[in-house]
């Protein structure tokens, strides 16, 4: 857990029963809203994501900043009023993408990239508030092995996918959690969080 000069840092995700963020071919059809996981989480000054998942993230997110009255990408439906608060905040927040491949990142204008776990270590240590780790799987597994995540925050969706991207594939080690907070849903979905 955090040290007292440390930040918190926070993985707030949306995955399906079965421990899936995705299905086999990439599919998130299952998620009515990627905004919703901003309300789990505390007043932050970070956003943190990995390589993999940052150039959807960016062009989805930049263009409902940009035209929150158009449709959204790869979808026929404007955005939510939730959404576009997202978007707005995300836009004015820093972003760090941890990458050793991505050669530059655009969006948000406070967006940078950190190429290892040791510069991450350094920012975890300085004082700010807490830092909301985006995603993907493979980036929050990573940090887990690395002692880094403070906090797991999960939307658990009433859907069993059978295969995909599971949440902690690449975790080396067992994991003890302690549960903190249990709460259902009127849709049927349930938060949890945990503390590591």
């Amino acid at each position: 857990m955090a040290s007292r000069s440390s930040r918190t840092m926070i993985a707030a995700l949306q995955v399906s029963l079965d421990g899936f963020t995705q299905g086999p071919s990439g599919e998130k059809d299952w998620v009515d809203s990627w905004a919703d996981a901003i309300a789990l989480i505390p007043d932050v000054d970070t956003f943190l994501l990995g390589a993999g998942m940052y150039p959807g993230y960016g062009e989805y997110w930049e263009s409902i900043d940009a035209h929150p009255e158009r449709v959204l990408p790869d979808q026929e439906r404007i955005p939510s009023k939730s959404e576009i608060a997202y978007a707005r905040l995300a836009a004015r927040t820093p972003h760090i993408v941890v990458s050793t491949t991505l050669e530059s990142v655009s969006w948000p204008e406070e967006a940078r990239i950190i190429r290892d776990v040791a510069e991450l270590r350094d920012l975890k240590g300085q004082p700010g508030k807490s830092m909301y780790v985006v995603g993907g799987a493979t980036l929050v597994a990573g940090l887990l092995n690395e002692d880094l995540i403070d906090e797991l925050r999960l939307i658990v969706h009433p859907v069993v996918l059978g295969k995909g991207q599971a949440l902690f594939r690449g975790v080396n080690d067992r994991l003890s959690l302690n549960l903190v907070q249990a709460k259902p849903t009127e849709s049927g979905r349930v938060i949890l969080i945990y503390r590591t």
